[in-house]
């Protein structure tokens, strides 16, 4: 509070570090009936190039507001308080100070800052330019007490972060695969609202705030997911915009990126009037959207999660309000791969550019299918197809079956499987995931553009077991091979004068083997030895240009 002593104003000086988040409270000596509905709180703070950015303040229960900042810009910051009752000196008017010095930390998300996607930009980047490669994971429920604070939260948290996951998919507590206020989505302080949708719970999200900032502080990039897509019906649009305008107060501060809503077009799954429904969301979700942009003083780049197999395009009426693509593929093992290859091609090519991510596609183990060579399939195929990365899912981790209580029947009476999310969490596909991105990472990735003309036979509609191919011109060629049969593969169009080496590496452990300087014939044309495949299992073929 700013205090007066004779004529001079005495102003609060909080002190902070660039980019990480800092955080104090109001509290109103006028009582209000129902804080939450007859008082909104927002700051306005002022960057010491004078730029200026508008947030809301949380309602942090009885009669108090929490705010929470951040910025990458070292230096003097103001803020000062806009109140919707502005006769309240308690809440209005307030001014503060926050000096701001330099992150001298190890954390990339401190150290680069958050994400954000440049215009017609096909990947992610921090804030100070550094490409960031999105290896996602999908913890769905993983903000309820089904994964259980601290121990079972930070066991599953330790092995993503040894393997390389950067982003982990979280819904804010308007869960999938069941009804609202079904006591398998309460975190220990119960739900996140009240059951008439009255007012928020806030207690919920106090015990929500000490998982997000976790993650934070770990490197790794909440997707926060505001709700499932059909829970807009329960709460309608103002009760909706309320609870993204607390999300955004909650959190907005963080390295994170928003996902509107889950399946954001599919209706319950109950419903009798689906098509009905399915046109209600898309409308609803696309100005929800723009409410969130319009909110969200920081700029975090906005999704949404689409319903199979679809883009997150195809769940709004305007494709321009989101950043990025997500897309969901299907469940049906090797089935899918049709509609993954065919989505991500056809994503890639719209216009304007956009980042796209296959966020969601057959979860490892899910109808006892899907297992470690169809993740690695699945995430070589989309990379080298074009996407900016990849999200990954384990069965019985995205719904966190517990031995003791497993999640049960949807909905719709159908069990996804029991299988223990701490068994779930060790599936090998998960390592391998994250082999094939310390690979990508060795060369400049983001540059990559699709070259299935780089090899041939490669990949079709009529057959996705062919090899892949991706890389920059005249510097690496990245080629996958799915199948055995691969393994008599020509590589093509090698440009004259530019003499390359090639590498073999497996996609399933740390182990790479040198097959020697690549020599084309007449045509440019290379055939692989063949003999340079040492185990019978997928490859990846590097070819990188000699110095």
């Amino acid at each position: 509070m700013t205090r007066r002593r004779g004529d001079a104003i005495h102003v609060p000086i909080v002190n902070a570090m660039q980019n990480c988040v800092t955080q104090w409270s109001y509290t109103s000596g006028k009582s209000y009936a129902d804080p939450f509905n007859d008082c909104e709180l927002d700051v306005q703070f002022t960057d010491p190039d004078g730029q200026t950015v508008q947030v809301p303040a949380y309602w942090a229960g009885d009669q108090s507001w929490g705010v929470r900042y951040a910025s990458d810009m070292v230096g003097r910051h103001t803020c000062r308080t806009i109140c919707s009752d502005t006769s309240n000196p308690d809440l209005h008017g307030h001014e503060r100070e926050i000096d701001i010095a330099p992150y001298e930390g190890n954390n990339l998300l401190y150290k680069h800052g958050p994400l954000q996607i440049r215009r017609d930009a096909r990947y992610l980047e921090h804030t100070d330019g550094t490409p960031f490669f999105w290896l996602g994971d999908t913890w769905w429920l993983g903000l309820c007490k089904r994964l259980g604070w601290p121990n079972d939260f930070h066991t599953l948290l330790a092995d993503r972060v040894a393997k390389g996951f950067t982003v982990i998919q979280i819904v804010a507590g308007l869960y999938p695969d069941m009804p609202a206020f079904d006591p398998r989505g309460a975190n220990e302080a119960g739900f996140p609202w009240e059951k008439d949708y009255a007012r928020i719970n806030p207690a919920y999200f106090n015990l929500a705030d000490l998982r997000i900032g976790r993650l934070v502080d770990a490197g790794l990039v909440p997707c926060i997911v505001g709700c499932w897509g059909y829970h807009l019906h329960w709460l309608g649009i103002e009760g909706m915009q309320r609870h993204w305008r607390n999300l955004v107060a909650r959190w907005g501060a963080y390295p994170v990126v928003w996902c509107a809503a889950g399946e954001g077009a599919m209706p319950f799954y109950l419903t009798k009037q689906r098509e009905k429904d399915i046109a209600i969301q898309k409308k609803g979700w696309t100005q929800l959207v723009r409410y969130i942009r319009s909110t969200d003083g920081f700029g975090r780049p906005v999704t949404i999660h689409p319903a199979a197999p679809h883009s997150g395009y195809d769940q709004i009426e305007d494709a321009s309000v989101i950043d990025m693509d997500m897309l969901q593929t299907g469940h049906n093992d090797h089935q899918t791969m049709p509609d993954t290859i065919r989505l991500v091609r056809r994503s890639f090519e719209m216009q304007p550019p956009k980042p796209v991510i296959n966020a969601e596609v057959c979860y490892e183990g899910l109808g006892a299918s899907s297992y470690a060579n169809l993740q690695r399939h699945l995430f070589w195929s989309c990379m080298l197809s074009g996407a900016a990365g990849h999200t990954y899912g384990a069965n019985g981790v995205w719904q966190v079956n517990r031995r003791d209580d497993p999640y049960g029947p949807s909905p719709h009476g159908m069990n996804w499987g029991d299988e223990p999310w701490d068994d779930a969490y060790q599936l090998p596909g998960s390592a391998h995931l994250g082999r094939a991105k310390r690979i990508l990472e060795k060369y400049e990735w983001w540059r990559f553009t699709p070259r299935p003309d780089w090899v041939e036979p490669h990949s079709n509609e009529d057959n996705w077991y062919l090899p892949y191919a991706a890389g920059i011109p005249a510097e690496v060629r990245v080629i996958y091979m799915p199948h055995r049969t691969n393994r008599e593969a020509v590589v093509k169009k090698l440009e004259p004068g530019v003499k390359y080496h090639a590498v073999l590496s497996s996609p399933i452990k740390d182990d790479d083997y040198d097959v020697g300087p690549v020599e084309p014939d007449a045509n440019g044309d290379w055939k692989f030895p063949v003999f340079w495949t040492p185990y019978f299992h997928d490859w990846v073929l590097i070819l990188t240009r000699e110095a």
